[in-house]
């Protein structure tokens, strides 16, 4: 691979990589939660777990 295709295919691979983090509902969402509820049980982080408890089990909603 050239150089200049190496200097063409980075920003071309960021873009791709921003474009499909910018598709994530935000945490905490009703969007999320529901996003969270159709993903297998395996597939979730532990982050994920104590986000999804946090915001969709128990929701403080006293802001």
């Amino acid at each position: 691979m050239t150089i200049t295709a190496r200097l063409l295919s980075f920003p071309a691979i960021l873009f791709i990589i921003f474009g499909v983090a910018a598709c994530t509902p935000e945490v905490g969402s009703e969007k999320w939660c529901q996003m969270m509820k159709d993903t297998p049980k395996g597939d979730w982080t532990a982050n994920h777990a104590a986000d999804f408890t946090r915001h969709c089990i128990f929701p403080n909603n006293d802001k």
